[in-house]
């Protein structure tokens, strides 16, 4: 006697759909994005506790002897003053460089790149910020700066997230890495950095 075949999971069963598993993609821009808003939180704050605790071109308080300090200025130009005239027309560079960057992100398929990618970010909207909304006017804010370096430049926490960042993706574009994380390399363009269970896997 027969009995009727019961419904069972097999290869193309329409009616038990299979759960979708999360993109690494997506995973990667979650965490850029957390990194930018770590790197902006500790800029802003340390700026405000800049502004609170030291006084305007005063003498640097040494931290390390006279290679680090505390100097609180106020930066109308990129770094080191550079361009102190044109403030308006950075802000507006930088702007364009915050759109391109999170128009990047949504092709990330590396980890090294979400890194990269988040500590840029967080950097350039902290004093992007700076810009936008400080003295003395919309677009022509100065950014306030307190880590002298041995008395050649004063910088911030933003200044510092973009220089890891720049290292960091001359690292990646060394070794042939793209966003997508393959290696882009001659003849081996599309190779994947990494594999893991038949998968392509993230590069380190």
């Amino acid at each position: 006697m027969s009995t009727p075949a019961e419904p069972s999971a097999v290869a193309g069963d329409e009616t038990s759909p299979a759960t979708p598993a999360p993109s690494g993609s997506r995973v990667l821009v979650v965490w850029t994005g957390v990194l930018a808003a770590l790197v902006l939180a500790v800029d802003q704050l340390t700026k405000w506790w800049a502004e609170s605790a030291l006084t305007v071109n005063a003498e640097p308080i040494p931290l390390v002897g006279d290679l680090l300090g505390l100097r609180l200025i106020y930066n109308p130009g990129a770094a080191l003053s550079i361009a102190s005239g044109y403030t308006w027309i950075l802000t507006i560079v930088v702007t364009v460089v915050v759109v391109f960057i999170v128009r990047a992100i949504g092709r990330l398929g590396s980890r090294g790149w979400a890194v990269a990618l988040g500590l840029l970010l967080g950097g350039a909207v902290g004093n992007l910020i700076d810009r936008l909304a400080r003295e003395p006017g919309f677009a022509r804010g100065h950014v306030v700066d307190f880590i002298d370096y041995a008395g050649f430049f004063v910088g911030n926490v933003a200044d510092i997230a973009v220089v890891a960042a720049a290292v960091l993706i001359a690292l990646l574009s060394l070794r042939g890495i793209g966003l997508d994380g393959k290696r882009h390399t001659g003849d081996e363009s599309d190779e994947p950095v990494a594999k893991a269970d038949g998968e392509q896997g993230d590069p380190a």
